[in-house]
């Protein structure tokens, strides 16, 4: 008696792939009181909007927005606006999916979506951090590229005439950015720092650091800390170089009368001897 043959395998359900956008509205965002019903963590103010819909808002300017439709997203942008301080005259946007797999590992796809294995709290929250920062830190390696290029021609006039830039309100503009930088990345963004959700989370590390690799995240982070060190040593220089001149030219400018004074006194006793 033949064995009957096997039954071809049933294909699972596909997985369910959500469109995430983060944008990157302006300096600052303002969440604090902020109150919904349906609210799923408070730091950084993360909540659900209609069906299958999550927002996740960080006081760095950046809001990260998973399975939303264009009407939904308008609508939250429109809440969003009056607390957004210094807002951008455009607003900075990157796109990534997430594909939601159950049983499936959590890994990033060469090339392609964000797989989890569900879309908890804690789980969404590790990969909107790590979306927000990798917006955050491309728009501050933009600002450094344009502080390099107003700084450029400073240092190659020192090198090709050996005199130094005589515009010192530029170079203290220039200076100013460069510590804007350096405080956004450090102080508000924590670019090369852990979520907080993870203390509580410590199974979502793995997670995290894939998710900080792909983005590369720290080599980033180090890349424009560097550049920023040098902007800071180049200007300084430039500045002292300005204000040694200056010294030099009062000093001058004080010997001159000093010795213009000394003529008129023997002037003067010369005129009244004679008379």
């Amino acid at each position: 008696m033949s064995a009957e043959p096997a039954a071809p395998a049933t294909p699972g359900p596909a997985p369910l792939r959500l469109a995430v956008r983060v944008l990157l509205l302006g300096e600052r965002l303002d969440t604090a009181g902020l109150e919904r019903s349906d609210v799923i963590a408070a730091t950084p103010l993360a909540f659900r909007v209609g069906e299958g819909g999550f927002a996740v808002l960080f006081r760095y300017g950046v809001a990260v927005l998973v399975g939303f439709t264009p009407l939904a997203e308008d609508e939250v942008l429109r809440t969003l606006r009056p607390r957004i301080h210094m807002p951008f005259d455009k607003v900075e946007a990157e796109s990534a999916v997430i594909e939601i797999a159950p049983g499936a590992e959590d890994q990033v796809l060469p090339g392609g979506p964000i797989s989890v294995r569900d879309l908890a709290p804690a789980r969404l929250l590790v990969i909107a951090d790590v979306l927000a920062k990798n917006v955050a830190l491309g728009r501050d390696e933009r600002e450094v590229s344009r502080v390099f290029e107003v700084i450029e021609p400073f240092a190659a006039e020192l090198a090709r005439s050996g005199r130094s830039p005589k515009n010192r309100r530029e170079m203290l503009r220039t200076i100013g950015q460069a510590l804007l930088v350096h405080h956004r990345m450090s102080g508000r963004v924590e670019v090369e720092e852990k979520p907080d959700v993870l203390w509580d989370n410590p199974q979502l590390e793995r997670l995290f650091a894939r998710l900080a690799d792909e983005y590369e995240l720290k080599e980033r982070a180090s890349g424009v800390t560097r550049k920023l060190r040098v902007i800071d040593e180049t200007a300084r220089a430039l500045t002292d170089l300005i204000d040694t001149e200056r010294s030099i030219r009062l000093e001058a400018t004080i010997v001159l009368l000093i010795v213009v004074e000394v003529l008129v006194t023997f002037y003067e006793l010369f005129f009244r001897a004679r008379h």
